[in-house]
């Protein structure tokens, strides 16, 4: 009060916690899962745009079992978290296939993929397609190629990433752009 009648001036303070925003050094690994093609990627939060650290797909045969698909992605994903570091894992959110069969063989994959990330004690948050497809592309039911694209362009790549790559590079932007602005919803944690 004091400062007030000497006529000191008082610095605003911004009405919501600057902890919203995302540290622009924070690593982030996104992953969309799928036995027979889970997609990887991962990003460091930058400016003046983030910057790709790795990116690919686990590819398992047709010919092989499910269990042998799943220790392959956990096995491929455990390398990639030791290498990159990353602090924190983004995954496609569950969407409800019409066949059972798949929605629980895409559960399978996820699973596995989940396990890794919880390992290595990252924070783990879902995000759901149609709001990544929104984010990236300003339309919710855009095609993988519209999604490729654009993840080319946002990360300034040499070329498009291979479509389940692209996707969970996808994931990556999306968590880093959500939480890099105030936002009145919170990211879904899981």
């Amino acid at each position: 009060m004091q400062n007030r009648v000497s006529g000191g001036r008082r610095a605003a303070t911004p009405v919501f916690a600057s902890s919203l925003r995302v540290p622009t050094n924070q690593v982030i690994l996104g992953i969309d899962p799928s036995l027979r093609g889970t997609g990887y990627g991962v990003i460091r939060v930058g400016k003046p745009y983030p910057q790709t650290l790795a990116h690919g797909t686990i590819v398992c045969p047709q010919s092989w079992e499910q269990s042998r698909c799943l220790v392959k992605i956990a096995q491929t994903l455990r390398d990639v978290v030791k290498q990159q570091r990353p602090t924190v894992c983004v995954v496609e959110g569950l969407f409800y296939a019409q066949n059972l069969r798949t929605a629980l063989t895409m559960g399978e994959a996820r699973g596995a993929a989940l396990v890794i990330a919880a390992e290595a004690g990252l924070e783990i948050y879902e995000v759901a397609p149609r709001k990544v497809k929104q984010a990236i592309v300003g339309y919710g039911a855009a095609q993988k190629l519209a999604v490729a694209k654009m993840v080319q362009r946002l990360l300034a790549l040499p070329k498009a990433p291979a479509p389940d790559a692209a996707d969970a590079l996808a994931l990556a932007l999306t968590h880093a752009q959500e939480n890099g602005r105030y936002t009145l919803s919170a990211p879904k944690k899981i």
